[in-house]
């Protein structure tokens, strides 16, 4: 699965947002078939928005560790809490909860940036921030990062 795109969305007051029509066609919609997804917490202060499928195969892994490690146990209750499995309704809407949009401080707007598998849920003036803070020298993190890897060949 391969989700892209940013999508300007608002959380209505009772938390409730709408999944954009593009969005919706990326993660497989058809006719009776139900979209699940799982909201969660992500880095940098974001929501991060997974397609069931997703979300198992992540959590397989996650299942993996060792819970007499210390570390390990830390990061699996980071990563669980707060998560909640969401279908979308029929106004192709999900329920976001109270502590997770204050987590995000989430108020209002919003944008959705879809990559990869996964969708991060942002406050508008947070992403906004996150995006006047870009490298100055995009290509020399690029360079970074994928320097040693050799793509398209």
């Amino acid at each position: 699965m391969q989700l892209l795109g940013e999508y300007d969305c608002k959380i209505d007051a009772k938390g409730r947002m709408r999944m954009p029509t593009g969005l919706i066609s990326q993660l497989g919609a058809t006719e009776g078939k139900a979209i699940n997804l799982v909201i969660n917490r992500g880095f940098e202060q974001c929501l991060m928005i997974y397609p069931e499928n997703v979300w198992e195969k992540i959590t397989g892994e996650i299942n993996q560790l060792n819970l007499y490690n210390k570390k390990n146990r830390d990061f699996v209750r980071y990563f669980y809490r707060g998560a909640h499995k969401v279908t979308l309704d029929s106004a192709d809407r999900v329920l976001v909860t109270k502590r997770l949009l204050e987590y995000a401080g989430i108020d209002k707007e919003i944008i959705l940036s879809a990559y990869n598998d996964r969708i991060e849920m942002w406050a508008k003036d947070q992403y906004d921030q996150m995006l006047d803070d870009e490298p100055d020298d995009f290509s020399d993190l690029a360079e970074d990062v994928l320097g040693k890897i050799n793509i398209g060949e």
